[in-house]
């Protein structure tokens, strides 16, 4: 299986079909900043919420760089489970390198303050809160991209109406806690979380709902997946 995972990373980086998702990230980030310095938290778990488009997308890039028919080899020789764990790893290594990235930006670019406003988290329990924003919603980006992939589309007009439902429908629902909130990931609670100060119980509320939302939806890719082999 690392062998795959190696495979499809390098066919993702070979193909230059990391660049698009990398620049568009840096430049949503880069407007987010551009607005004027804030603190780690808030402005971390704004971000949170920008890359979580563009996470999803690149997954569908890098699970769609792969042919058909190679990805049916891989499948017959490696198994199904192997050959779905290799995508979904790859797909979680380039999103660690783009989260890294990200978390490394704004104070390249001055978006971030080191001053600590009174009663707020301090600078390094900011940038904590922030990781965890984005650790939480790389997974749930990644499940997105994979249900949006030409593995279970089959198409490339039904992912991009997948991946674009499903980014636009998570920032709606997010928006209104009346309108069942559960059915998208807490990119959006998290973010206001990070800003306001998450309580312990918070946290683990939060983390315990975008684990389960994640899970569900990687089920949902396995379900389909196996559905179509």
């Amino acid at each position: 299986m690392t062998a795959l995972v190696r495979l499809r990373l390098a066919g993702f980086l070979r193909t230059g079909r990391a660049v698009a998702p990398l620049l568009a990230g840096l430049l949503a980030l880069g407007v987010l900043y551009g607005g004027g310095r804030a603190q780690p938290a808030e402005a971390y778990g704004v971000s949170a919420v920008v890359l979580f488009p563009v996470l999803a997308w690149q997954t569908k890039l890098l699970l769609d760089v792969e042919p058909d028919v190679q990805r049916r080899l891989a499948l017959v020789l490696a198994g199904a489970a192997r050959e779905w764990a290799a995508g979904l790893l790859a797909a979680l290594v380039a999103g660690l390198g783009t989260v890294a990235v990200a978390l490394a930006f704004p104070w390249l670019v001055g978006g971030v303050t080191g001053q600590v406003e009174p009663g707020g988290p301090s600078v390094a329990a900011g940038v904590a809160l922030g990781v965890w924003a984005h650790l939480l919603a790389l997974p749930a980006a990644v499940a997105l991209g994979a249900l949006a992939s030409r593995a279970v589309t089959g198409s490339a007009g039904y992912g991009v109406a997948v991946l674009a439902l499903g980014a636009v429908g998570s920032l709606v629902l997010g928006l209104s806690a009346s309108v069942a909130p559960w059915l998208a990931p807490p990119v959006l609670p998290v973010a206001r979380a990070t800003a306001a100060g998450p309580s312990p119980a918070s946290v683990a509320l939060l983390t315990a709902w975008a684990v389960a939302w994640s899970a569900t939806a990687l089920a949902g890719y396995a379900w389909r997946r196996r559905a179509r082999a």
